[in-house]
């Protein structure tokens, strides 16, 4: 018999000693691995397959127990593993409101201007929005990738109290989140369902790759349980879902997926007050810089003064886009209308676009055209329909506000404003539904673009829509464009929601970021269908044969940790007990 079975070997803390006697008696030799080498048994529990160094610190990251002595006897209860299930649950809601946050970007500055009619004051909110998730989200995410490496080093998760009031206060955060969005800003729902067909195969891919990732520890939890129930219950969760994922793009639909010779052509670009990204809104400036963006539309919101004359403003105060606070300072508040012309004609409409930064490219902006923006005016209707004639660029507008007492007066003053500028009535746009008709019969040439199918005249052909994105589907885009109706689609800022609504045949959509969609050449990704078929089973094949390799590997590994419980330690031990008969 080898003669270092009966040695004891190094001797690690904790682990009982064998008596001298036992070692030197005849039997000793005879003693099996399993029994003679305890020490060593002890010794390979004591010590995780991990850094030691390495372990103690994501202990004390994740429990806050640096100190040895803190350590001692720890082990993952259930209630241990319900917290561990809790910080899975609320990484995976950050997450999602990190989508929603970034997708909600496109229409963000309507809540700042939103937020400004309410207190009078500027905030651009997407700032602390998107710093606030992403802190959540890293601080989240950072925990739970601190709990699978203590899984996977053999630790107990023994969650910090801190680190538990700080998970429910993240929830709370983002349920507050989700509950303020349906309440306050519920068509965002249906930005974020246009929003999938756009990154939904890239999604897919993703969630692939992540819960591929979760099978190292998955697999490493499944062959150190002992019970045969927890171990059913955590394949059948995790491989229901990696098959629900595998199987995810059977739900998935996007107008992207197809041939390029399918692709309808690029949407015509309307100046949403001008160019407001690259000078101040509904000013001489801004449209002249939309010119330069190639649009083929100027879209604008026209009121009408005290003496009569219709001028550019979107609110129906002053307070956002002028100076009528420091000119004016008792009338401030008062509607836009209750101002003449001449009083109007003494307010800064340029300067305020440097002080608030709106869409944060003002510190861009060269000392010319700096010098230009403070110089800027509230313009007249006639003003801007002379820039659109000069550029042959149609123009679209609103009527504000539509509950005047004198709204019909205003109706008369602004077709009678656009009949003498001498524009071609076809480049008009006529959006108000006020009086449709008797516009109609006063300059029948005018082009008549409706806000709601209800309110269309079936006669005529052809028709022209301008609609809310988020109010129509792709589909329904694709059904107008076979009916040969233009639809134009407001306000699309965002690449990704271009490229989809390109995609699905949009005619034309209004924009905030005109130098930004004009840049583009085609959508930001098309795929034919045949090759993502292609993608989607390669990935979902991938995927499973890494699977299959971390829990064969962690078998083998297991496998060979297991105590020498075999035939070879019975049979010793029962030789050695007939020697000492």
């Amino acid at each position: 018999m080898p003669s270092h079975w009966g040695h004891a070997g190094p001797q690690a803390p904790g682990c009982p000693v064998p008596p001298s006697h036992v070692l030197s008696s005849p039997a000793a030799v005879l003693t099996p691995p399993s029994a003679v080498l305890g020490t060593q048994t002890c010794h390979m529990a004591k010590s995780p397959s991990c850094c030691r160094s390495c372990a103690t610190c994501l202990l004390g990251l994740y429990s806050c127990r640096w100190a040895k002595n803190k350590r001692k006897g720890l082990r993952t209860t259930k209630c241990d593993c319900s917290w561990f299930f809790f910080l899975f649950c609320v990484c995976l809601f950050a997450l999602v409101w990190l989508y929603h946050a970034l997708i909600i970007l496109n229409d963000f500055h309507n809540f700042n201007e939103f937020f400004f009619r309410q207190t009078q004051l500027w905030v651009d909110w997407s700032l602390p929005l998107l710093g606030v998730t992403v802190l959540l989200v890293t601080y989240s995410a950072l925990l739970l990738v601190l709990a699978l490496c203590l899984q996977l080093c053999g630790q107990p998760l023994k969650l910090h109290c801190l680190h538990k009031c700080l998970l429910i206060l993240t929830a709370l955060v983002v349920a507050a989140g989700f509950v303020a969005l349906d309440v306050k800003w519920a068509e965002q729902w249906q930005s974020a369902h246009i929003s999938l067909q756009a990154t939904g195969p890239f999604l897919h891919i993703g969630a692939v790759a992540g819960v591929t990732l979760l099978a190292w520890p998955v697999a490493d939890c499944f062959y150190h349980t002992r019970h045969a129930a927890p171990k059913v219950l955590l394949l059948l969760v995790y491989f229901g879902l990696t098959t629900a994922l595998y199987l995810a793009p059977l739900m998935i639909s996007s107008p992207c997926l197809m041939e390029d010779n399918q692709l309808p052509p690029k949407p015509a670009l309307s100046g949403h007050r001008g160019a407001p990204m690259l000078a101040p809104e509904n000013t001489l400036m801004s449209f002249q810089k939309s010119v330069d963006c190639d649009v083929h539309v100027f879209e604008t919101d026209v009121m009408v003064s005290a003496d009569g004359i219709p001028f550019l403003m979107h609110d129906e105060t002053l307070t956002r886009t002028t100076n009528v606070r420091e000119v004016f300072p008792a009338q401030a508040t008062m509607n836009g209308t209750a101002f003449n012309w001449t009083d109007l004609q003494q307010l800064d409409a340029g300067s305020w676009f440097l002080e608030r930064n709106p869409f944060r490219s003002a510190q861009g902006l060269s000392s010319e055209a700096r010098v230009q923006v403070q110089a800027q005016k509230i313009p007249s209707l006639q003003q801007v329909l002379q820039e659109a004639k000069q550029h042959n660029i149609s123009i679209m507008f609103d009527l504000r506000p539509e509950n005047h007492t004198d709204y019909q007066s205003f109706i008369n003053v602004t077709v009678e404003t656009i009949l003498r500028s001498g524009i071609p009535p076809q480049l008009i746009l006529w959006l108000p539904d006020g009086f449709r008709e008797q516009v109609r019969q006063q300059a029948p040439g005018f082009q008549q673009i409706y806000g709601l199918k209800s309110s269309w005249n079936e006669t005529e052909s052809p028709l022209r829509v301008n609609l809310p994105y988020q109010d129509v589907s792709t589909e329904q885009i694709g059904r107008y464009r076979q009916d040969n109706i233009s639809v134009n689609l407001y306000v699309v800022n965002e690449p990704w929601l271009f490229s989809v609504l390109w995609c699905a045949g949009a005619g034309s959509v209004t924009t905030n970021a005109c130098q930004v969609l004009k840049e583009m050449k085609r959508p930001l990704w098309l795929l034919p269908h045949s090759t993502y078929l292609m993608v989607w089973i390669v990935t979902d094949c991938v995927s499973f044969l890494l699977i299959l390799s971390a829990f064969l590997l962690l078998q083998k590994c297991s496998r060979r940790k297991e105590p020498a419980g075999s035939k070879t330690d019975v049979l010793l031990t029962k030789i050695n007990s007939l020697m000492q008969e």
